[in-house]
């Protein structure tokens, strides 16, 4: 085959390799515009009942924590009476901005599923055989944690750093009255950050298989991970209890404990599968 003829053929094959990620990026993304409209359009609810819900002492995590408070002795430490703050807004675009802000992200983590799909229907044809039998339930997986990352961020890590900031005061003189910008953007970094840090294992797993990773790593930086972890809760808790920073601390170590399992057990078949291609090669 002449040079010129075989360029032409690797370079349609690669310009196809991008139409086809494009139609995979459309796809995605018209699933997160649906999301969003529809988000959008009933944005009054969703401020009411959503997004303004983790600043109200009715809010379940409050309930919950004060009915733990009732059953331990610990109410006056443990129940959140009063959130003191008032939300404005200060600029003309202010609410219009969160309006859309607010939806687009609620559309992005409504689509999230959908959208790992895509994106693991155009990784998926690249992988090996084994690598796709390595990976069945990805997609399934990756939503699962990132769900769960926003459900702790919105009930747990949301009104407790609400509470604490709206409770911090330095002087009586000072009112907390809270611009709508920020209010929604603090939330909405909490809830959307925790379900990406929530991929820890994922992320784990990909950079042991490429062997930037290894168990021994994690085990051997177990403690310096403890020590964040205690810190991340101390900083974010309102009170220095150790229940509630618990709260916070417990789930992220779990999270890396899981990583440290899932780093063992893909080291194990790899050494597995060099070991199998060594025997095959004698």
């Amino acid at each position: 085959m002449p040079l010129d003829q075989e360029l032409d053929e690797k370079e349609m094959s690669f310009l196809d390799h991008l139409e086809e990620l494009r139609w995979h990026v459309i796809r995605a993304l018209g699933a997160v515009i649906i999301f969003t409209i529809a988000a959008f359009i009933m944005a009054p609810w969703i401020f009411q009942n959503v997004i303004f819900a983790p600043a109200r002492v009715d809010f379940p995590t409050f309930q919950w924590l004060c009915k733990l408070g009732e059953l331990f002795n610990s109410e006056e430490t443990l129940c959140v009476k009063e959130i003191p703050f008032k939300v404005q807004s200060r600029f003309m675009t202010g609410q219009f901005s969160m309006h859309i802000m607010s939806a687009f992200v609620i559309g992005l983590i409504a689509a999230f599923p959908y959208v790992v799909w895509e994106i693991w229907r155009f990784i998926r044809p690249g992988l090996y055989s084994k690598e796709r039998k390595y990976s069945r339930g990805a997609v399934f997986s990756i939503s699962m944690l990132f769900f769960t990352g926003v459900l702790f961020g919105y009930y747990v890590l949301a009104p407790v750093m609400i509470s604490f900031l709206a409770n911090y005061q330095i002087s009586d003189m000072i009112v907390n009255e809270f611009d709508i910008t920020s209010y929604v953007s603090t939330v909405v970094a909490v809830v959307f950050g925790c379900g990406l840090l929530f991929q820890l294992p994922v992320v784990m797993y990909f950079l042991t298989k490429m062997g930037i990773v290894t168990p021994l790593f994690l085990r051997t930086y177990r403690k310096h991970a403890i020590v964040i972890i205690l810190i991340l809760g101390a900083i974010v808790t309102p009170s220095a209890d150790s229940f509630t920073q618990s709260l916070i601390a417990i789930p992220l170590y779990l999270l890396y404990e899981i990583s440290i399992l899932i780093s063992v057990r893909v080291t194990k078949r790899q050494l597995a599968d060099q070991a199998l291609e060594t025997l095959n090669q004698q």
